[in-house]
């Protein structure tokens, strides 16, 4: 396959890339916990949320300190932002600002007014995204080719071979100036691509590959193929359409060693409902009226008898 047969295939799609995710940054993995909680909780027109670092915890199974927080949300508001896209270059910032209210674990979050669009491009194209998959890869470069990649799994590869120049400066590689790291293409293979790969390849949903092409003796271009692994199991999915009180409900009864699945069922039936039958239970068996040897089972046998959960 030769660099004009890449470039012919799917033009339009590739028109339609998803601005953030080719965007030039990179985030750490507390950033990106930050940026998924705004993504869970978006709504049309606002730019004021709430993030509670328990919910990050509960949901990622991650936990922050303040100090790592405070300096992570001090890099987002330093950091510049870049896009382009079809008809301009634009420079932004994601957020406006962060509050810490004090004693509460609780952060209020400004976004900027022209970052909102970006973000809900970002999340209307994730909502197969994996979180855990991306924080299991320990490489910077992991993470991003990751995110990049997913936009293409179910195409098979990057619509066409893109510029190697153009896939460093998604992954921060130029400078202001035009000065970019690994120069030499060996170099670039090894602490960028193979090792990004690897991880790829061992801690997520995908297959990661790619081929480069050259331009006369040197290689100019990259051409990425991605695809669902079958080797890997399916990594917690955080979907963006679901409330973060439903998805946190649903960990909240997983806790007692409850399937996932039978979470989703137990907090569509009613969570609170649950709340009040755990306590009764408890309660009940506190006075001696009951014997539970298994929670789990009496739980789960108590709402296959009321038919919220299947009889296996």
């Amino acid at each position: 396959m030769n660099i004009q047969d890449a470039k012919e295939v799917g033009e339009k799609i590739y028109k339609q890339h998803n601005a953030i995710t080719s965007g030039r940054y990179d985030f750490t993995a507390c950033q990106l916990d930050i940026v998924f909680m705004v993504l869970a909780s978006l709504k049309e027109g606002e730019t004021n949320y709430k993030i509670h670092t328990k919910d990050i915890e509960l949901i990622t199974g991650r936990q922050w300190n303040i100090s790592q927080l405070t300096n992570s949300t001090e890099q987002l508001l330093t950091r510049m932002f870049e896009v382009e896209t079809e008809d301009r270059y634009r420079q932004f910032v994601l957020f406006q600002y962060f509050d810490y209210l004090k004693g509460t674990r609780t952060i209020e979050v400004k976004l900027s007014e022209v970052a909102l669009p970006y973000f809900f491009e970002l999340r209307n194209n994730f909502t197969h995204f994996q979180l855990k998959s991306v924080l299991a890869c320990t490489s910077s470069y992991a993470k991003r080719l990751y995110m990049i990649a997913c936009q293409w799994r179910a195409v098979g590869k990057f619509p066409k071979a893109i510029p190697i120049l153009e896939l460093k400066q998604m992954l921060g590689l130029v400078d202001k100036k035009g000065v970019e790291q690994y120069e030499r293409i060996s170099a670039f293979k090894a602490d960028v691509l193979d090792k990004a790969k690897k991880q790829i390849n061992e801690h997520t949903d995908i297959s990661f590959d790619y081929e480069l092409f050259k331009r006369g003796r040197s290689f100019t271009h990259i051409q990425i193929y991605v695809s669902t692994s079958k080797n890997n199991p399916k990594q917690l999915e955080i979907d963006y359409k679901e409330p973060i009180d439903f998805q946190k409900n649903v960990k909240n009864i997983m806790s007692y060693d409850i399937s996932e699945e039978y979470a989703r069922l137990i907090v569509k039936d009613g969570y609170d409902k649950f709340i009040d039958f755990v306590a009764k239970v408890n309660e009940r068996a506190r006075k001696g009226e009951i014997k539970v040897d298994n929670a789990t089972a009496y739980i789960i046998g108590s709402y296959q008898k009321k038919g919220v959960l299947p009889k296996n």
